[in-house]
């Protein structure tokens, strides 16, 4: 399994956080360094989480985390792309006809020990953030930067980290921004696939302690959906030409784990809401003239639900995953029937 890279906020939503503690080995997202505004941006739930090892605090600086560090310091990481990306992108979002502008009161912030001094101070050159006077170390931006630049270092990380982690946000901006391609770059192809509604998570007023107990009396039946999806994700992305035979090979075993599961979360004295989940998966550079962009057409039906298959084009990493390539985008459906 895998775990959740929770982006553009430091704290994710109840529900976003239930289905990280029962479908993935638990949940991540990049905090400050500051260790006083790090008190303050993450709240106790996560910290016991964190004893529990189910959280993780990423951070970015002039540690093992430094992916946009300045070249004169010496990047932890070789190469710089992801450097590039914000630079190409910041400067056009500066000089485009749709300059972002800073609203007031503010509507988005970055927390200053979150970033590389080069990009605090690119930011602020460019007139795309000013230092809040709130007390709490932090730029304010207008909500398209702070997509953007956490997007691109959510999934910059999630390729370089020796652990699996996986982009998930629940805001469609992020998501976006996190994956198209820089003007400059040569897109990748990719597809694009709704799994509709075979991970139901708990209804709103669960408590994290329900949600626990529930991960571990049903762990086998919640490992087995999760390792048959992602069989099914990474042999289609191997196998990008032959969709079909890939679900009919692997059909049976995905609805009988998507069954046992929702009978263990009927069988539960909780009450449970469907959500929609679209999954990017990003294919080799060879499928580049494979993808067309706009194509979509139903796969086939999984768990009594439609897989729907989309195709796109989405900007290259700057070290790509050999064991995955996948971002999420989470949403919510109606109750669980």
């Amino acid at each position: 399994m895998a775990v959740l890279l929770y982006y553009p906020l430091v704290r994710p939503p109840a529900e976003v956080l239930h289905q990280a503690l029962l479908y993935w080995d638990g949940i991540g997202s990049v905090v400050p360094t500051d260790p006083e505004v790090y008190e303050v941006a993450v709240p106790p739930e996560l910290r016991d989480l964190r004893d529990r090892s189910l959280y993780t605090p990423l951070r970015f600086g002039r540690g093992s985390m430094d992916l946009l560090a300045d070249p004169d310091w010496g990047a932890a990481f070789d190469g710089t792309q992801a450097s590039e990306v914000l630079r190409e992108e910041l400067l056009a979002l500066a000089s485009g006809p749709n300059r972002p502008r800073l609203p007031s009161p503010p509507e988005a912030f970055l927390y200053s020990s979150k970033l590389s001094w080069w990009l605090e101070e690119e930011l602020l050159r460019l007139g795309l953030a000013e230092r809040d006077r709130s007390g709490y170390w932090s730029l304010a931006v207008p909500r398209e930067v702070r997509h953007l630049v956490v997007g691109v270092l959510a999934r910059e990380l999630a390729a370089r980290g020796d652990v699996p982690y996986i982009p998930y946000t629940d805001r469609p901006e992020a998501y976006e921004a996190s994956l198209r391609a820089a003007p400059t770059q040569r897109p990748l192809a990719a597809f694009q696939a709704d799994l509709s509604s075979l991970l139901p998570v708990p209804a709103p007023g669960t408590t994290v302690a329900e949600v626990l107990a529930f991960r571990e009396r049903h762990s086998d039946e919640r490992e087995r959906l999760m390792r048959a999806l992602h069989r099914l994700l990474g042999d289609l992305r191997r196998d990008y030409e032959h969709p079909a035979d890939v679900l009919a090979q692997l059909r049976r075993e995905v609805e009988q784990s998507v069954e046992d599961y929702h009978k263990a979360a009927k069988s539960s004295r909780m009450a449970w809401v469907e959500r929609s989940v679209t999954v990017t998966v990003a294919l080799a550079a060879a499928a580049a003239s494979v993808a067309q962009p706009g194509l979509s057409w139903v796969l086939g039906a999984v768990g009594g639900y439609a897989l729907n298959v989309a195709t796109r084009e989405i900007r290259p990493l700057a070290r790509a995953r050999e064991d995955h390539d996948f971002s999420y985008l989470h949403r919510v459906r109606g109750a669980l029937g």
